[in-house]
């Protein structure tokens, strides 16, 4: 059957599937046929050859055939966990093969039988063993012989449903058509998309997957640079606000009772030039936590409204709006009139009325501003905080609130900046690279529960001299599937048996915002001494007395958000600290928490994160706000990249509308990539 008639099918239609199982693809982003082909595997196992036991060596995965010897063996340990084991011998040697709380294979293996065992050979008590992963009997060889796709899983869904599925797709369609015009698949020697599509998920041999993947490494590059550029070149040809006087910027500068820093000159230098260009601004500000960028902002928006326009701030969560508010009010006094719009702000439609009408020059909010009840009179500038935390139509309807009005996005995630290049290649770029005077450095240790005591008696101390205190934990509520502490239980415990004699707050996510808002403002006041919380605090918040921050399971969470929960400390003239709790002994583990006792450079901190987490987790929907890259990998790949830029900016030069049957397909899969993150349509 043709792809067109197929590939847009909602994936409950596709055979063994249904409505039921159709919510459990959801969950794993797939929702009709074209992605499930772009479901890639995250790894392959190489069953193509079987391996004597005399030559085996620790650390090998790979088949082995033999007859079983002895009946499966158990041992049961404590927490409901059971080791099973039985011999086997092929003629050059004997090894024990064993695995863990699974009596399926208990049942049905037959001394005497011969098997083909998939699995790693480990070293236990300086005699090699097999782990087992996967075993079949030997004459029937349905995964032997071949190299077998791994897909990343959900719970109801196993990797032989998954594989079945997909060969079944892939028979029902003769032939997947090409999405990349035949002049960028000839200049780039790339891999027909049909061949690629098939060796991807079923190679033949790995010279085969290294093709298709290379193909898929450049289509996924050259598709994103691509859509940005295009969205960039749209902008471009538009025509701009201009404020005529940029000199009243000065004005502010000169207002502030510090310095601002070379880098935040520049970034207002910048920006001004952007004001005048008659081009809309569309521009990122990127820079590490602390390093000024709120101020940065405000100065733009001090010029902004000096120039008859309002201004408007986006901030992605109710207690980073009302901080922002606050902030302004301290910026501005009673020069400019500043509303705050939230989904729980009272008294809304007066607000709005006077949104409508002019009465209010800056307005502070979170995505409530972007509801389609909200119309301003001449928004002249608009700015989006964190970033990676909106999507691109979300600042895009932002900025629709007035005819190409100029854009400021701003993110505390710093990237090196040829990565921000790709990831914001619809903006033009500003970093700033260097701290306010008066910034310190954060110390940072990492500890264990075994020195627990200790660390409590370093927060007791702070907490003694008039500080406050974090404690950061992962979860809201205890689970029964998650070793993880728990903010709720934590923060009872905390209060009751650690620090009785202060005053021990809890915040967390669900928590109705009218009470997180309590929460925090007592915690400025400093009628709280120790806030326990969530990930609620990563962002923004900013508290200059609070100098201390414990985090619980530091393992479960990223380099990067790790960075960033720290930077919610030392924001005062106090000393800071910040401690790591985890017990993992995991190597991946054990070098971030290095990282992070190491250095207090975001950018550093980030380009470690990239490397030891991958691309397509650090560069997620969640991080940036696009589609996330799920084959390429930006530091290995960075040849491919160069090639797909270059190619980029060669077809829009020589099409830069994509008109003409070769870009269809090209425009098709952008729309539907877009439509699905995030709903929005670059190309209307």
């Amino acid at each position: 059957m043709s792809e067109n008639k197929l590939i847009n099918s909602p994936i409950r239609f596709v055979k063994g599937v249904g409505e039921k199982r159709a919510a459990l693809f959801n969950k794993i982003g797939i929702f009709d046929i074209e992605d499930l082909v772009h479901y890639f595997p995250r790894e392959y196992e190489d069953r193509r050859h079987i391996f004597s036991i005399s030559a085996l060596a620790e650390g090998m995965t790979c088949c082995i055939k033999a007859p079983v010897l002895t009946m499966a063996a158990e041992r049961r340990f404590k927490y409901n966990l059971s080791v099973f084991s039985l011999a086997i011998d092929d003629g050059t040697g004997s090894i024990n093969v064993f695995w863990f709380s699974s009596p399926k294979y208990k049942r049905k293996f037959e001394r005497g039988t011969e098997y083909i065992f998939y699995g790693k050979v480990v070293s236990r008590n300086g005699w090699l063993q097999f782990e087992l992963i996967e075993a079949e009997v030997a004459n029937k060889n349905a995964k032997t012989g071949k190299i077998l796709p791994v897909y990343p899983l959900t719970k109801g869904i196993n990797q032989t449903n998954l594989r079945s599925m997909m060969a079944s797709v892939m028979d029902s369609i003769d032939r997947f058509e090409d999405v990349l015009p035949p002049s960028v698949l000839a200049k780039n020697n790339l891999m027909d998309y049909d061949k690629a599509l098939r060796c991807i998920h079923f190679p033949d041999d790995m010279d085969d997957f290294e093709a298709a993947r290379r193909r898929f490494v450049f289509e996924e590059l050259f598709i994103l640079q691509l859509s940005l550029n295009y969205m960039k070149d749209i902008r471009a040809d538009a025509d701009g606000i201009i404020f005529p006087d940029i000199s009243c910027g000065r004005e502010f500068v000169d207002s502030l009772p510090y310095e601002l820093t070379s880098a935040q000159k520049r970034a207002i230098r910048e920006i001004c030039d952007d004001f005048q260009s008659g081009k809309p601004m569309n521009r990122l500000v990127q820079g590490d936590v602390g390093s000024g960028k709120t101020v940065v902002a405000a100065c733009a928006m001090h010029i902004a409204v000096r120039n008859g326009y309002q201004a408007a701030l986006m901030a992605p969560t109710e207690i980073l709006a009302a901080q922002h508010y606050n902030t302004f009010q301290k910026f501005f006094g009673d020069k400019f009139k500043i509303a705050l719009l939230t989904g729980s702000v009272s008294g809304k439609k007066k607000l709005l009325d006077g949104i409508a009408n002019g009465e209010y020059d800056i307005v502070i909010g979170t995505h409530a501003i972007i509801e389609d009840n909200v119309e301003f009179k001449n928004l002249g500038f608009c700015v989006t905080d964190e970033q990676h935390r909106f999507g691109v139509s979300q600042r895009s309807k932002l900025s629709s609130k007035a005819e190409f009005c100029h854009v400021l996005v701003m993110s505390a995630t710093p990237i090196p900046r040829t990565l921000a290049l790709i990831l914001y290649g619809d903006l033009d770029i500003t970093i700033i690279d260097s701290k306010p005077a008066g910034r310190q450095d954060i110390d940072t240790f990492c500890v264990n529960d075994s020195v627990r005591g200790r660390a409590y008696g370093f927060v007791r101390k702070q907490l003694e001299e008039g500080r406050q205190a974090y404690v950061v934990c992962p979860l809201v509520e205890e689970s029964e599937s998650l070793d993880a502490v728990a903010s709720v239980q934590y923060a009872e415990k905390l209060q009751k048996d650690v620090f009785p004699e202060y005053t021990v707050g809890l915040l967390h996510g669900k928590m109705k915002p009218k009470e997180k808002d309590e929460v925090m403002t007592r915690f400025k006041n400093g009628e709280i001494n120790l806030l326990v919380s969530t990930t609620v605090i990563e962002v923004g918040v900013d508290v200059p007395n609070a100098n201390i921050m414990v985090i619980e399971n530091a393992e479960r969470f990223g380099l990067s958000q790790l960075h960033q929960l720290r930077g919610r400390v030392g924001r005062g003239n106090f000393k800071s600290y910040c401690v790591l709790i985890t017990n993992s002994q995991n190597d991946a583990t054990k070098q971030r928490m290095q990282v992070m006792t190491s250095t207090n450079d975001g950018f550093k901190i980030s380009q470690k994160d990239l490397e030891l987490r991958g691309c397509g987790e650090f560069f997620g929907t969640r991080q940036h706000g696009l589609p996330e890259l799920k084959v390429a990998n930006l530091f290995t790949d960075i040849d491919i990249l160069k090639d797909a830029q270059t190619q980029c900016e060669e077809l829009l030069q020589e099409n830069p509308h994509l008109y003409g049957p070769d870009c269809e397909r090209l425009k098709e899969r952008i729309t539907h990539m877009f439509d699905k993150f995030d709903g929005a349509d670059i190309f209307n």
